[in-house]
């Protein structure tokens, strides 16, 4: 929308488009999280974990694109929850090794009818799922770099932009 055609209004902003969708999204993840006993960041941590099997506090913060000061309370959430134990690496005493417990592995199955549940949600495909989740992520790091390398990266919804 051009300044000149009136007012803005938030349904204008691709960034309200942005804050709005992942609202409805997390309230669709909500009640199958609340079954599993885990909030959306702790069930990413999960995920990779499932993935990995192991994975530093260093290389979790990064792969989910969160900072310390996030990861460390979501930790020891899921640690005593029994879901997760941290480990000193030996190789390297300042290295935290985050890995599952049997508890843990045994969620992977109660979680495998997560992707389903949303994918039909959605109301879409998974080919035009992994298409959007693509323009998204290529969106992500273009404003990522707009900021350039010194800007910190920070949590909750930014916008200004049109779109």
């Amino acid at each position: 929308m051009n300044p000149s055609e009136g007012p803005l209004r938030p349904e204008d902003l691709f960034c309200f488009a942005v804050y709005s969708t992942a609202h409805a999204v997390m309230r669709r993840y909500r009640p199958l999280l609340d079954a599993l006993g885990l909030t959306y960041p702790q069930y990413l941590v999960m995920l990779v974990l499932w993935a990995e099997q192991q994975e530093t506090v260093g290389g979790l913060a990064d792969r989910l694109l969160l900072d310390s000061s996030t990861i460390t309370p979501l930790l020891k959430r899921l640690e005593s929850q029994g879901l997760i134990h941290r480990r000193r690496n030996p190789a390297n005493e300042r290295q935290l090794i985050v890995s599952l417990t049997e508890a843990g592995r045994a969620l992977q199955e109660k979680a495998a009818e997560i992707p389903a549940a949303i994918l039909c949600a959605s109301g879409t495909t998974i080919p035009q799922l992994s298409r959007l989740r693509d323009e998204m992520v290529q969106i992500r790091a273009a404003f990522s770099a707009s900021l350039g390398p010194d800007v910190p990266p920070q949590e909750g919804p930014e916008g200004g932009e049109r779109g």
